[in-house]
């Protein structure tokens, strides 16, 4: 996990998060409010895995291309370029 979280035992007010974290595992992120206004949302491991998961790096995204395998014109002309008037 690249993210400094710090793992937190429910065990104060258990009785009102458990339901909350079983409820996200089942069905989903489930939002918290704060103040009658939303401030955290509980998702599960899973999902927080999918989310930050690293995304693909420019090599893999070429291996994984549907192209590989084509016959694609890559070379350059050799022709000299055309001259210009600046």
């Amino acid at each position: 996990m690249s993210h400094d979280l710090k793992p937190l035992a429910i065990t104060r007010g258990k009785k009102q998060v458990q339901p909350l974290v079983s409820q996200a595992q089942e069905s989903g992120p489930q939002i918290v409010t704060k103040h009658g206004k939303e401030a955290v949302i509980v998702i599960s491991i899973d999902e927080y895995n999918t989310l930050t998961k690293p995304k693909k790096g420019i090599a893999q995204f070429f291996q994984e291309s549907p192209l590989v395998g084509e016959d694609i014109f890559t070379e350059r002309s050799k022709e000299k370029p055309r001259e210009v008037d600046l």
